[in-house]
């Protein structure tokens, strides 16, 4: 499985926010876990001013009886750090894997990373979910379910 989450600009009409000072983002931050091939298993939308770390133990503290079978966890350097990898294994019982970058100054694909960011690439295909126009979070996670139905209804 590979976490990640997504930094998300809000809409004026957005009641639920906060701001990401590493992105300089005032909205929501979406936080998303994986499979292999890019299929979600956990979604959890918060505001931008979480970090990515309890983010993604929220995200899996609510999703944990989908998770059970998870064996190893795959993540950038955001989530690094021995208390992350201690939740995480109280929760699901799965190891934490961080996945550095490459420290030379070009591209480089990093393995296995590309494809949680290639789920975020599918969102973009919605308008609705360029930015966040929405008051609730509960609505934002509504029309991120709904956009990932109709990429697996195309798919099939």
């Amino acid at each position: 499985m590979i976490i990640d989450s997504q930094s998300v600009k809000n809409t004026d009409t957005a009641e639920e926010k906060g701001y990401d000072a590493g992105k300089k983002i005032s909205g929501i931050k979406r936080h998303i876990a994986v499979d292999s091939q890019g299929l979600p298993h956990a979604i959890s939308v918060t505001t931008a001013d979480v970090t990515d770390r309890n983010g993604a133990i929220e995200l899996l503290k609510i999703n944990q009886n989908n998770l059970t079978d998870v064996k190893n966890v795959m993540a950038d350097f955001g989530y690094s750090g021995k208390n992350f990898a201690n939740e995480v294994h109280q929760i699901i019982g799965s190891k934490v894997e961080i996945v550095k970058k490459n420290d030379a100054h070009k591209f480089s694909v990093i393995p296995k990373r590309w494809v949680v960011e290639r789920t975020f690439a599918w969102f973009e295909k919605f308008r609705r979910l360029w930015k966040n126009c929405e008051r609730l979070l509960l609505s934002s996670l509504s029309f991120i379910l709904l956009s990932l139905i109709s990429i697996l209804i195309k798919r099939f």
